[in-house]
């Protein structure tokens, strides 16, 4: 019989708390959830709690390392590149969920992985089409153009918005509020734009991957599309995503993408690029 597969969760959030019903339910037969972690101690032990009696909790994160073979960091973006290191470094698989966080510095997770014998997964998130991405890569990329949607009231608060004085009340048709790289995108809207840096490490990186935010007031749906002119052809895919009904900033989608992406792992039969 295989060994059970490790599973530590980082961040007990909507998404992470997700994840780990995910792995208690589904996943029973390949994979053990080893424990949570999250700075916020309380929030692990009640999540822990109301999944399953006697459920590790960690005191800090170098002990949920030592218990999982495979981490998932549900964070922030502020933490997930510091999280990657630690999980690498120890030799784990780590898969991260805050991908914008580690967009300035994945070459080096990609060393360090290499030289610890640990892997890193990205799951493709709130976006789709990824895996033609992937494909087209191998060939000649020429553009790549993310076209971002949301209703105003989903960037209120945005010190962007607030810095350029950007007025979304009372909005009568779509207003772009930015246009620019992954790597700008990524630096001023921090909450809003991570399936950004997911898209340019598929393809032609952050510099190059070219970004739109519009301020839509007539959708209900956070909406992404995806443009790739490559010398294999065009590929155009749009996502309206239902929001997670814990999280209103999140993208039910990026969850089950999350959870995808773990069966992956745990299955033999790969389909897709």
């Amino acid at each position: 019989m295989a060994r059970l597969l490790k599973i530590g969760i980082v961040g007990c959030g909507a998404i992470g708390s997700s994840l780990a019903g995910i792995v208690l339910k589904d996943f029973k037969s390949k994979a053990v959830l080893a424990g949570l972690y999250d700075l916020d101690k309380q929030k692990a032990a009640g999540l822990a709690r109301s999944l399953k009696k006697g459920l590790y909790v960690a005191d800090c994160f170098t002990g949920l390392i030592k218990r999982s073979d495979l981490i998932i960091e549900a964070t922030a973006m502020s933490s997930s590149y510091r999280i990657a290191c630690e999980a690498l470094r120890s030799s784990r698989d780590i898969m991260i969920l805050s991908v914008g966080g580690i967009i300035a510095k994945y070459p080096y997770l990609i060393s360090l992985a290499q030289r610890k014998g640990g892997r890193i997964y990205i799951p493709s998130g709130a976006i789709c089409g990824v895996d033609g991405v992937k494909a087209a890569a191998m060939g000649r990329i020429r553009k790549v153009v993310l076209t971002t949607r949301k209703p105003p009231e989903g960037f209120r608060g945005v010190p962007y918005i607030v810095k350029n004085k950007i007025r979304l009340g009372g909005l009568k048709k779509d207003l772009v509020i930015f246009q620019g790289s992954a790597i700008a995108a990524l630096k001023n809207f921090p909450q809003n734009i991570n399936v950004a840096a997911t898209l340019s490490i598929s393809s032609i990186g952050p510099e190059k991957t070219m970004v739109r935010i519009i301020a839509s007031p007539g959708i209900t749906r956070n909406t992404h599309e995806v443009e790739v002119i490559s010398d294999s052809g065009r590929i155009l895919c749009r996502s309206e995503n239902v929001i997670h009904p814990s999280n209103p900033k999140t993208s039910y989608l990026a969850v089950l993408s999350a959870a995808a992406m773990l069966r992956r792992i745990l299955h033999p039969l790969e389909c897709g690029t």
